[in-house]
């Protein structure tokens, strides 16, 4: 019995110890490429669904119209398409690598159109800590957010109004002067007026 109890002790006092060495010496995984905890995604996965399952509101996919999805291609267009991608986009340089990676949602694997519609509002709503998720509560209203939920719900399976909203350039060029010719920039550059044109 007095084996047991030393044991325990010992056990109580060396675990945090070793834990405050593994983490105050710089031994934790904490760069993007180091390699994950062990049971990390399942710890981490597991509580998430749980807080979602939990929380999030539910609403039926069917209560959307196809103006609500094409409204939340042009937020998904604003917001997220620098994270998960756009149907067929071809990525042809390297991209800065994050971790988790994020899902790229118009592809097979990363479809998130078995998850309630209400899943998907939640995670857009509030965020994923730990991960590059961000909360959009302060930047988009309620409809919005459920409109861009409302998108991906349905992104096997997209109304063409929304192909072609999603299609549209983030930054479209100017228009041509009257002349025909490009717009001039504007500003005091043009004008002599700029700092740089007074040394």
């Amino acid at each position: 019995m007095g084996k047991f109890i030393w044991g325990l002790i010992i056990g109580v006092i060396l675990i945090p110890v070793a834990a405050a060495v593994y983490f105050a010496g710089g031994f934790a995984p904490a760069a993007v490429n180091d390699p994950p905890f062990p049971f990390e995604r399942v710890i981490a996965g597991t509580a998430l669904h749980a807080r979602i399952a939990r929380s999030a509101p539910k609403r039926e996919l069917s209560s959307f119209t196809t103006a609500n999805i094409v409204d939340g291609a042009d937020v998904y267009r604003h917001h997220c398409v620098g994270c998960h991608g756009l149907p067929d986009m071809q990525r042809n340089r390297p991209e800065p690598k994050m971790y988790p990676d994020p899902p790229k949602l118009f592809t097979p694997d990363g479809y998130v159109t078995d998850d309630p519609v209400g899943v998907t509002y939640w995670k857009v709503k509030n965020g994923i800590r730990m991960t590059a998720m961000p909360t959009f509560q302060n930047v988009l209203n309620e409809q919005q957010m459920w409109d861009v939920a409302a998108l991906l719900a349905s992104a096997d399976k997209l109304p063409p109004d929304a192909v072609q909203t999603l299609k549209q350039p983030l930054f479209p060029p100017p228009p041509p002067a009257a002349n025909g010719k490009p717009a001039e920039p504007s500003g005091d550059a043009t004008k002599g007026n700029h700092p740089a044109s007074r040394r």
